[in-house]
């Protein structure tokens, strides 16, 4: 596999495995530390739509499907990355593979999130949504984190 198909990024949250677990499991809540307006819950199967909320991205439309909800060790979900350009159908597009991974250590829970499979997009795309995901998990770390902080 390349060093450009996978995103890995993980940090300890001082929080309850179940506390994380809700944060990226219940729409509403993912929504909040995300930056995204879903207009339902998470189901495995089922796709959610929304709208981000994140500055100067409001006017973008959202989508993932759920993939597996594991409870309190695995979420994932699939979805179009760095899908940003509202003139561009991205349906025709492969989706990557977002996964959540809980494991309780001592002092909380080890949280890391991979996302897959950036060497299925098309060659236009690839590199900018690599990097541009590569960074935006780096945030979404810091954003989970200060949102889980007891």
């Amino acid at each position: 596999m390349s060093t450009t198909d996978r995103i890995e990024k993980s940090t300890l949250l001082r929080a309850s495995q179940g506390r994380v677990w809700r944060a990226i499991t219940h729409a509403e809540e993912f929504g909040t530390w995300f930056r995204v307006k879903l207009a339902g819950p998470f189901v495995p199967g089922r796709e959610v739509h929304g709208k981000l909320t994140y500055p100067g991205f409001e006017h973008l439309a959202f989508a993932l499907v759920v993939d597996k909800m594991d409870a309190e060790v695995l979420f994932s979900y699939r979805w179009h990355p760095y899908a940003i350009d509202p003139k561009v159908d991205y349906s025709t597009e492969p989706m990557t593979l977002v996964e959540f991974r809980l494991a309780p250590v001592a002092e909380g829970v080890h949280l890391t999130i991979t996302e897959s499979g950036f060497d299925r997009l098309p060659p236009g795309r690839r590199d900018e949504a690599f990097r541009m995901n590569s960074g935006g998990w780096a945030k979404q770390l810091q954003n989970i984190e200060q949102h889980v902080a007891p």
